[in-house]
C-alpha cells in the first residue's frame, strides 16, 4: 500500500494545548498539513497557536470539550467550513489517575473513561463522515496501559483497553472504504499528564509519579507518530519500555505483572 502524504492535508487534533498534542500540531505543520487545535485550556492553545504560526503554518484554534458531543459537532463543523474538510483526526486528549482501586472514588474511574474513552468516541463519530469523505486516517494515542495491566491506574488502564476494542473495531469498518486507523502505544512521555493525574478522592495526587525506563520527549514521540501514519501503521509502540511491555506481557503475563508491580510498587500510596 502506498505511503500517505500530509501536505496539505487538514488535521484536527485533541488536547493540543501542550504537550504531546502541541508536539503533534507542530510535527504535522512543519510536514504542510493545516491544523486544527482542540483543548479546553484556552491559554494553551493560543501558545500553540502561536508557535504553529510563527513557523510559517496554518491553524484554527477552538476551545472543545471532548466528553460533549455537541461541542465535539461544532468544532468539526467550524473546522469543515475553515479549510473544507477533514484528512486526519489525531484522538490525543487524555487524563490519568494514580489510585489503588480499594481506595479510589469509583467516580474517579467515570471522569478518566469520559475523558480518555468517551471522549474519543465522540470526536471520532463527528468527524467519521468527512474522514470517509476524504478517504483519511484515524490516530489514536494509547498507551502501554492499553495492552497490559498497569497497577493503581484501574481506570486508566481501563479507558485505554477500551479504546483499543473500539478502534480496533472500526478499522474493520472503515478501512475497506479507505480510512486508515493507527493505535499509537508510548511509553513514559514527560508531559502534564503526570502533574495533571487525579487521586483517590478526585483531587490532583499528591505523590509523584514513579516511571519506568526513559521518559521520551513529545517531539520525539510525535516524529515517530507522524512517520507511522505516513506508513498507515497498524500499532505503533514507541519506545524501548512499550517494545519490551508489548512481548513480555504476551509471552510471559505473569513475569510481566510481577516485574511491573514491584517496579511501580510505589504508586500504591494512598493520598
Amino acid at each position: 500500500m502506498s505511503r500517505r502524504s500530509f501536505g496539505n492535508s487538514i488535521v484536527v487534533v485533541s488536547g493540543a494545548g501542550g504537550g504531546l498534542g502541541r508536539a503533534l500540531g507542530l510535527r504535522f505543520a512543519a510536514g504542510g498539513s493545516r491544523l486544527v487545535l482542540l483543548d479546553q485550556d484556552e491559554a494553551g492553545l493560543a501558545a500553540t497557536r502561536a508557535q504553529i504560526e510563527a513557523g510559517g503554518g496554518q491553524c484554527l484554534s477552538l476551545t472543545c470539550d471532548v466528553t460533549n458531543t455537541a461541542s465535539c459537532s461544532a468544532a468539526v463543523r467550524t473546522a469543515v467550513e475553515r479549510f473544507g474538510g477533514v484528512d486526519v483526526l489525531i484522538n490525543n486528549a487524555g487524563i490519568t489517575h494514580r489510585s489503588a482501586f480499594a481506595v479510589t472514588d469509583p467516580a474517579v474511574l467515570r471522569r478518566v473513561m469520559e475523558v480518555n474513552f468517551f471522549g474519543a468516541v465522540n470526536l471520532t463519530h463527528c468527524a467519521l463522515p468527512h474522514l470517509l469523505q476524504r478517504r483519511g486516517a484515524i490516530v489514536a494515542i494509547s498507551s502501554v496501559a492499553g495492552f497490559s495491566p498497569l497497577i493503581a491506574r484501574t481506570g486508566y488502564a481501563a479507558s485505554k483497553h477500551a479504546m483499543h476494542g473500539f478502534f480496533e473495531s472500526l478499522r474493520t469498518e472503515v478501512r475497506p472504504q479507505g480510512v486508515d486507523v493507527t493505535m499509537v502505544c508510548p511509553s513514559f512521555i514527560a508531559t502534564r499528564i503526570d502533574r495533571n493525574a487525579l487521586g483517590a478522592d478526585g483531587r490532583p495526587a499528591s505523590h509523584a509519579q514513579v516511571v519506568i525506563g526513559r521518559r521520551l520527549t513529545p517531539g520525539q514521540v510525535a516524529d515517530r507518530i507522524h512517520a507511522g501514519a505516513e506508513r498507515r501503521r497498524r500499532l505503533l509502540l514507541i519506545g524501548a519500555t512499550a517494545r519490551q511491555a508489548w512481548w513480555v506481557s504476551r509471552l510471559a503475563p505473569s513475569l510481566f505483572e510481577r516485574i511491573m508491580a514491584r517496579r511501580l510498587r510505589g504508586e500504591m500510596q494512598p493520598d
